[in-house]
């Protein structure tokens, strides 16, 4: 009976003792976070941190607010409004064209059930007739395709295929109180990275002065090839010689680029030298394309980060793809390492001060410069992966800090610090909690950074109206 007793009181003393360490860990993070071992971004690293503005406005795909996101219709809205950066997710189509999008199924941002439905697309055969094909060898490689096919997967299509859907419409359809007639219109495509650059360098697209389509493009077969990452099929690359134009709406603002890799399962193994090429063509290439140092980010009250070493920010949530980055790019390119919380391969799980920062190791290791937590709050009511302490850690690393996505003041105020939420110990969690603002309001960003004093002295204190700069652009 006595040692029943001594067993039940043991028992109870261990439940006891593991409720209370589970209590100090939720109640007190800051002290773990205060104890936790972070590495740290060495000198020749926070010199390349050190390329990319302070309290930068990250233009998140252009616009998801005001216009069909990632399209012409985002990056000029986007540029002209004065962000430092224009942001966009990579993929790429069946025949190697680096594409600017983010979904991997195109039904909620394009008409493609209406224009191919589940099927190949019917004009297969041609294409391979005009890139030089005989009849024989196009109906070999349709038969092949047919078989690879996956209905709405980007890298199912080739890009002159991409190029004949409506990536505008759908936005006026979700959204008709901010619906415009130039979205349908002033056909928006389906953007390439070479699209991104043009825009970002302040060109738009060469259309058809009856038709308004975009300038037809000439289609090269090169001896290059890539492996397709899903049917493992060795596709030979397609050239395409698109056109542009001088944006005739151009003021001179020159934002970076901000590009994400997205999970390697999308794309093929050469990716990283696809896009390192496809930079170096365009002059964006720091590692080919030195600035000279200490170009500033901003003249005349334009933006000018395009021109200087931070012109281009490498990003991805997958630590395989990091891990590639790390190995080809050899940190010599501002990085950062995207955070999420959830059960995947690479997300956060524990989001305890330890595991917190064994992420951030992983970053640092893997040679990222930023670190991009997911932050909370309406619309998007992503997972919490920025309190006070979580930032503590980032800044003990000497990473800076990159969070996404913001769609309200209200959350600009929580993360700048105007809230100064959550205990704090002493100048361990001091404000501002984040860098730069990965944003779907440019302009309420750029607003907010200017009536704090935030923005850089040499930038413009003018923002544009949202929908008058719209009109501006012709939508």
């Amino acid at each position: 009976m006595l040692k029943n007793v001594l067993k039940a009181s043991l028992a109870v003393c261990l439940v006891t003792m593991v409720s209370c360490n589970s209590d100090r860990e939720v109640q007190n993070p800051d002290i773990d976070a205060s104890k936790v071992e972070v590495k740290q971004l060495s000198s020749e690293m926070i010199k390349v941190r050190d390329y990319v503005p302070e309290n930068a406005v990250i233009a998140h795909r252009g616009s998801t607010f005001w216009t069909p996101e990632e399209t012409e219709a985002a990056y000029r809205w986007a540029r002209e409004i004065g962000a430092d950066y224009m942001e966009a997710d990579l993929q790429v189509s069946k025949d190697g064209v680096v594409l600017a999008l983010h979904d991997d199924n195109l039904r909620r941002t394009t008409n493609i059930e209406t224009v191919y439905g589940e099927h190949l697309p019917a004009d297969r055969k041609q294409y391979y007739l005009e890139l030089g094909y005989s009849s024989k060898e196009a109906d070999e490689k349709v038969e092949a395709d047919r078989k690879s096919f996956i209905p709405n997967l980007p890298s199912s299509y080739t890009y002159s295929e991409l190029l004949k859907l409506d990536a505008g419409s759908w936005f006026n359809d979700a959204n008709p109180e901010r619906a415009q007639a130039g979205f349908i219109k002033q056909h928006q495509y389906i953007s390439s990275l070479e699209d991104l650059i043009m825009y970002a360098k302040g060109y738009k697209l060469e259309r058809d002065a009856s038709t308004g389509e975009r300038a037809a493009t000439k289609m090269t077969l090169t001896s290059e090839t890539m492996k397709h990452p899903l049917s493992g099929a060795v596709e030979r690359i397609v050239k395409y010689d698109t056109k542009y134009v001088k944006d005739d709406q151009d003021r001179g603002n020159r934002p970076g680029i901000y590009i994400e890799f997205k999970e390697p399962w999308l794309n093929p193994s050469t990716m990283e030298k696809m896009v390192y090429d496809e930079l170096d063509k365009y002059g964006m290439n720091v590692i080919t394309k030195r600035e000279v140092d200490n170009t500033p980010f901003y003249v005349d009250g334009k933006v000018n980060v395009g021109n200087t070493n931070g012109k281009v920010i490498l990003q991805t949530f997958s630590l395989e793809s990091l891990g590639r980055i790390k190995n080809f790019f050899k940190g010599q390119v501002p990085t950062c390492f995207l955070l999420w919380k959830g059960n995947g391969a690479t997300d956060i799980s524990d989001d305890s001060p330890q595991g917190y920062a064994s992420f951030i190791n992983l970053g640092v290791d893997n040679l990222a410069h930023f670190i991009g937590p997911s932050i909370a709050g309406a619309p998007n009511n992503y997972p919490e992966l920025l309190k006070p302490w979580q930032a503590s850690l980032i800044r003990r690393s000497k990473m800076k800090i990159h969070p996404y996505s913001f769609d309200t003041t209200d959350q600009m105020k929580k993360y700048f610090g105007d809230y100064n939420y959550g205990n704090q110990i002493g100048d361990l969690a001091a404000p501002p909690y984040c860098d730069a603002m990965f944003t779907n309001r440019a302009e309420e960003t750029l607003h907010y950074y200017i009536e704090k004093n935030a923005r850089n002295l040499a930038a413009s204190k003018n923002v544009e109206e949202a929908t008058e700069l719209l009109k501006r652009l012709g939508y």
